[in-house]
């Protein structure tokens, strides 16, 4: 009786154990992977029926078949329905516009996904999954017109555009250009219309730009400003780098800047100063004045630029400026803003107001006040010896910002008047015309104030 139940009692065991094996490795086995198919589906809830849905069907254990449904208002229609034979781990399909898109008239639709993988889980059946996608239809493009802009542009100046764009689910306005800038545009007067100043830079030989507006669909609009082109030619000096110049100002500025610490050649030092810390300097600069306001604005007023009383120019906006030594080319560059000299250490005195944005050093620019007047538009002041302002104060007309100089990248005492749009230097010659700015900003707000009004 003993042998017997010990055997008895062994066999329920062995069978227990087998069950037990059996059961982690149905669990652990890929064979009975327990995870339903990955689905996901790039879409912002809109569709526009142009730009394909792209699904992606991802699976472990191997995909069985898949099948893609739209719902609308007269029902289901299956627009995939796919089966394997062999593994497939993943699927990405590209959901294009139904038959029956251009008849259709439901602003809403549902895109139902469903797939069934290779696992023997689930009595053999697989793991089964299906998602829902709600999607607002919107085939039209944003309404796009220009209400008016300035007849023209010359190379290294300013432009200024207002226009209107309309739609019910507008995501993003900016205007292109040939260069690769975006302008953002300002929202201005009334809703639905915008204004911004566009610039062509003097490194670029034409120029082109685009209002662009799109909606949340993925639908566009595209209108091109109508601008006059204008060339400019600009000037082209060359300058023979001296040893007395070398030895006293680049080596007094060589061992201030952390790029030239260690570097010994005099020619070498001018060159990384000329072309590294300028870099770095400017790259601050237009990272600073490239930032536009998104309130409405209904007036854009600006007077004519002279910020230093009685002064002389010094060195001219778009020079470019060749070095050598000794017969060889050493290094160039643009410069990129008009030098005025008056008496030393003279105030500097900006006939609009606006707001600091920075008041500190910036490298080859030395002490450096940058005003922001509105619209995108700020005005630059280099090689200051004392500054009267800081960051964050908003200035007067007239106000005394701060006395020229020679900090940073100077032989002698003067401003370095810089002006910039979004970003981009351009002549400061324009801004200090008042006929220029009557034509090319008054006039063209008040005649689109106009046409908005009669509309």
């Amino acid at each position: 009786m003993g042998r017997g139940k010990n055997k008895s009692s062994f066999g329920r065991l062995i069978l227990l154990v087998a069950v037990v094996i059996g059961f982690i490795y149905i669990y652990s086995s890929e064979m009975f992977e327990r995870e339903v198919p990955k689905i996901t589906m790039e879409n912002n809830g809109y569709w526009n029926f142009k730009t394909p849905l792209e699904v992606f069907i991802d699976d472990a254990s191997g995909l069985k078949s898949y099948k893609i449904f739209i719902r609308d208002s007269s029902g289901e229609t299956t627009l995939y329905n796919e089966q394997f034979l062999d593994t497939k781990k993943s699927v990405f399909v590209k959901v294009g516009t139904p038959k029956n898109s251009y008849s259709m008239r439901d602003k809403e639709v549902t895109i139902i996904i469903e797939a069934i993988d290779n696992s023997k889980w689930n009595f053999l059946n697989g793991n089964h999954v299906r998602v829902e996608y709600k999607l607002l239809i919107d085939k039209k493009k944003p309404q796009l017109s220009i209400v008016s802009h300035s007849y023209k542009i010359k190379k290294g100046g300013a432009a200024l555009v207002i226009f209107q764009a309309n739609d019910d689910n507008l995501k993003d306005i900016f205007i292109q250009t040939n260069y690769g800038k975006k302008f953002k545009p300002q929202p201005f007067y009334k809703d639905g219309y915008y204004i911004s100043l566009v610039a062509w830079p003097i490194t670029e030989s034409t120029f082109r730009a685009n209002i662009i507006a799109k909606d949340y669909a993925g639908n566009l609009s595209k209108n091109n400003i109508p601008l006059y082109l204008k060339d400019k030619k600009y000037r082209l000096s060359n300058i023979k780098l001296s040893d007395s110049f070398l030895d006293g100002k680049i080596a007094e500025l060589a061992e201030e800047f952390e790029e030239t610490q260690g570097i010994t050649d005099k020619i070498e030092q001018f060159k990384i100063i000329n072309e590294d810390v300028r870099a770095k300097n400017e790259k601050l600069i237009h990272d600073i004045t490239s930032k536009v306001d998104d309130k409405m604005i209904s007036d854009f007023k600006i007077n004519k630029m002279y910020p230093l009383k009685n002064a002389a120019i010094v060195a001219y906006f778009g020079d470019f400026r060749k070095y050598s030594y000794k017969g060889k080319h050493i290094s160039e560059s643009y410069h990129l803003g008009l030098d005025m000299a008056s008496n030393a250490m003279a105030k500097i005195k900006p006939q609009n107001t606006g707001d600091v944005v920075f008041s500190d050093y910036n490298g080859i620019y030395g002490n450096m006040p940058i005003i922001y007047h509105g619209l995108g538009l700020y005005t630059l002041y280099g090689h200051c010896s004392s500054m009267n302002v800081n960051n964050g104060d908003s200035i007067l007309a007239n106000a005394n910002i701060a006395n020229t100089g020679k900090s940073g990248y100077a032989m002698g005492d003067h401003l370095h008047f810089g002006v910039l749009i979004q970003g981009i230097e351009v002549r400061p010659a324009e801004w200090m015309d008042k006929t220029w700015i009557k034509l090319n900003i008054n006039n063209i707000i008040k005649n689109a104030k106009e046409i908005i009004d009669r509309g």
